[in-house]
């Protein structure tokens, strides 16, 4: 595997991506070390190539990415992971408002907690929160599958349309055009493998005690 090490310490957010873009054409692995929480890291990027931030990351991270694999040992801001079409993004840390906005592919996990609007508007894909999420988790969600390990504040699933929010913990109150109905045998047999698959280890127990959120219909 042909690595590549970017010391983003004196980096301006534009000089940044370029060499990102750049290096990625000819490499299988970028390590990004002092990335000082910029904005934008990875934005647009469409090489598929593993890319490991050693710090934190601010607004905008993998904005757009399609088939990239972004791992951040540290946190995120806002909008992590925005509109990503293909690829992987996981944040060990926590993440702001917005994580997996708009995504129409690729799986994002952050292992702590996030802010509000988790999911908002997004049409595919698989949004994984190890902790607690904020309120409107699942606004207007089009699409896809929000996976909740913690508990969720007010307003979850307001206005949506199509997907389904899986919360393990509680659910402060449901938005409008939102209902909870019973998980299936099949919901928590693709749960289980997708949080299998992702190093997260549940009991039965805790999968018979999943609720799930879909468009009251």
């Amino acid at each position: 595997m042909k690595e590549y090490v970017i010391d983003a310490n004196y980096m301006a957010e534009k000089e940044l991506n370029r060499t990102i873009k750049e290096q990625a054409q000819h490499h299988d692995k970028l390590l990004i070390d002092n990335p000082e929480s910029k904005h934008n890291i990875c934005a647009g990027l469409t090489e598929e190539v593993d890319i490991e931030i050693n710090g934190s990351a601010g607004y905008f991270v993998g904005t757009m990415v399609n088939g990239a694999k972004i791992h951040i040992n540290g946190n995120a801001g806002w909008f992590a992971g925005d509109n990503m079409t293909k690829g992987e993004l996981i944040i060990e840390g926590t993440a702001g408002d917005g994580a997996g906005q708009g995504i129409y592919g690729g799986t994002i996990i952050v292992k702590g907690n996030t802010g509000s609007r988790t999911g908002e508007i997004m049409k595919g894909g698989t949004v994984i929160i190890g902790g607690n999420s904020g309120f409107m988790t699942g606004l207007l969600m089009m699409g896809g599958k929000l996976i909740i390990l913690g508990d969720v504040t007010d307003d979850v699933g307001e206005s949506i349309m199509r997907g389904s929010i899986f919360v393990l913990g509680d659910v402060k109150s449901l938005g409008k055009n939102a209902t909870m109905e019973k998980t299936t045998p099949e919901d928590i047999s693709e749960l289980k493998e997708t949080l299998t698959e992702y190093g997260f280890q549940l009991t039965d127990k805790d999968y018979a005690n999943f609720k799930k959120i879909v468009n009251i219909q």
